[in-house]
């Protein structure tokens, strides 16, 4: 039975903050709210946040969701999505000991190697879907019991974002398997904390929540939150999953061929596999969604956060705060120059690292007097695809050919872009309006409660991709030439503090 007006909501616990997004059953959206917090960052690869944030954000982006929908607008279900892999360690009284380590904290490179010795890269791959790095939970549980050994022995659990959300709505201690996964301690196979990988690292299960599918109701908002809300009834959590994977399922990939670009602070390439895929290189989750095949991931930690870092030095002015005037100036300035950026080539790598290399860092070469911002903008809009074309080979030679490339995100509005990443891929690229990450979660909601009877009823009620973007082959042809430069340029001493390239 459904009421008149109702809506489905998505919380995403995301990486610049938390937002509380609601659509109509046919994939609309009706409103949101978003609340920003900060990251501290680090020269020793620190990247951490308050996890008290996380919640607060949360809750107080839904309030004001709520608020704004007024009682015409009935909430049937909440699903959960956001950042992942972060972490933050728990009191007995569920009380975050520190900030949270969030996946861009590099500080866990030993650990991760010592992980890869002790098992071999095959079996932690084959038992996990992941090759261990400082990106993963495992890695930076292991840094904080060998950094912060007191605070380790206070532990009571481990959580990520989304799941402490779930722990303030629900009073539950739960996450999804997407989630799970992304710490390099779960089954991907057999869905469930792998005992022979804690084990071997001393870990115990139950310092980590109970897993659920990702579209399993895992409770219903605690009675003193709907007061709070000033709600008349209870409603139903979804667990949800990563973010990355809740907008491939926003964008409709839910079926081998198309790759899902997850377009915000940072890259997330996603595909639909019937097996998990045997190449180390390549991440692989349990499916969200009910039924058979796994998601692959691959992805690249700074590529919207260089367009912000471009935006506050070169078009914000004295603020250095860039308004959506600005990065409209930044696409229509790229887009007046050639491809090639007149000889100026940038690896936008700006968070101290990447999540497969952290000893790599960002770099401009070719540089001249003659450059000027709209150069620099090209450069900067180049180097990220060439990031995504390296990662989405590497999705190819492992099994994953891209037939076509979905974009959703803030960034994908962004023309000149989606036309530059269609001819260095030399696939069509097709624009997701809207944010497909909170549309996913949404349809994620409605297949939990029952609104949808399957996925791709979900999806093609909700999900209304853009005509495909072409690309121009001969740009194409110029592309190439440009990109083994850039991968020649990715693998040089000079731009890794740790001398790890070739």
């Amino acid at each position: 039975m459904t009421t008149a007006g109702e809506v489905l909501v998505a919380i995403d616990v995301g990486t610049s903050g938390a937002r509380a997004a609601a659509y109509d059953f046919a994939g609309r959206p009706a409103d949101e709210v978003r609340r920003p917090y900060p990251t501290e960052l680090g020269p020793d690869g620190r990247a951490e946040q308050d996890a008290n944030r996380w919640r607060s954000a949360s809750l107080s982006a839904l309030a004001g969701l709520v608020r704004r929908l007024g009682p015409s607008r009935p909430i049937r279900a909440i699903c959960l999505t956001g950042q992942c892999p972060s972490v933050v360690p728990l009191d007995d009284y569920d009380r975050p000991l520190r900030p949270g380590l969030i996946y861009r904290d590099n500080r866990a490179v030993a650990e991760a190697l010592a992980i890869r010795r002790q098992f071999g890269d095959r079996l932690i791959h084959d038992r996990t879907g992941h090759l261990p790095a400082a990106f993963h939970v495992a890695a930076k549980i292991l840094w904080l019991r060998a950094n912060e050994p007191a605070l380790f022995a206070a532990t009571r659990r481990f959580v990520e974002p989304t799941d402490f959300v779930a722990l303030a709505l629900t009073g539950e201690n739960v996450t999804d398997w997407t989630i799970a996964t992304a710490s390099a301690l779960f089954n991907v196979r057999e869905r469930r904390w792998d005992d022979v990988v804690l084990a071997g690292l001393d870990l115990e299960a139950d310092l980590f929540p109970v897993a659920h599918p990702s579209w399993a109701v895992v409770g219903e908002l605690r009675p003193a939150l709907v007061r709070r809300l000033g709600l008349t009834r209870s409603i139903p959590i979804v667990i949800g999953g990563g973010d990355s994977l809740a907008c491939a399922f926003g964008a409709g990939v839910v079926a081998p061929g198309p790759i899902s670009e997850m377009a915000g602070s940072s890259t997330c390439l996603n595909s639909v596999v019937p097996q998990p895929l045997a190449d180390l290189d390549v991440t692989n989750y349990p499916n969200l969604l009910p039924g058979d095949g796994y998601f692959t991931e691959v992805g690249i930690n700074t590529s919207g956060e260089a367009v912000d870092w471009l935006a506050a030095l070169a078009y914000a002015g004295r603020s250095g705060r860039p308004t959506g005037a600005d990065y409209e100036q930044i696409d229509a300035e790229a887009g007046a120059i050639p491809a090639g950026a007149d000889g100026l080539l940038i690896v936008p790598v700006l968070g101290d690292g990447e999540r497969d290399d952290p000893d790599l860092r960002g770099a401009a070469v070719g540089l001249s007097l003659r450059h000027g911002r709209a150069a620099l903008a090209r450069a900067v809009l180049e180097g990220v695809a060439y990031g995504i074309r390296a990662r989405i080979e590497t999705l190819a030679v492992a099994g994953s050919p891209a037939t076509e490339l979905r974009v959703s995100g803030g960034d994908s509005r962004l023309g000149t872009w989606n036309q530059i990443k269609a001819d260095v891929l030399g696939i069509p690229v097709i624009r997701v309006p809207g944010d497909a990450t909170s549309a996913g979660a949404a349809l994620l909601a409605g297949l939990g409660v029952g609104i949808y009877r399957n996925p791709a009823e979900a999806v093609a009620l909700g999900s209304r991709p853009d005509r495909p973007i072409e690309p121009d082959l001969a740009v194409h042809a110029r592309y190439d030439e440009l990109f083994r430069a850039y991968r020649a340029l990715i693998t040089s001493r000079a731009i890794h503090t740790g001398g790890t390239a070739g």
